[in-house]
């Protein structure tokens, strides 16, 4: 019988708050970069998307909350709004 390890991902209250800004649900503004990471984010299909929560799990994560029940609430929890 194989072990599975499974990790969770703890959403830091900044990368939470960017999320929120970047879809107008509440927040405050990232950086430039960020912003613009953010906005090709809207962009990306399936397979892009993937690549970008690869190098930034912690954004990705948190956009993936956006569409899950509840979402914006907890993001909100979570960056302290």
């Amino acid at each position: 019988m194989s072990e599975r390890t499974t990790t969770t991902l703890v959403i830091p209250r900044e990368v939470a708050a960017h999320v929120l800004w970047s879809e107008r649900q509440g927040g405050y503004p990232a950086g430039s970069f960020t912003t613009k990471l953010l906005e090709l984010w809207r962009y990306a299909d399936f397979v892009n998307a993937a690549r970008l929560e690869a190098a930034w799990p912690e954004y990705g994560a948190a956009i993936r909350m956006l569409g899950e029940p509840g979402g914006v609430e907890k993001l909100r929890a979570v960056a302290g709004d």
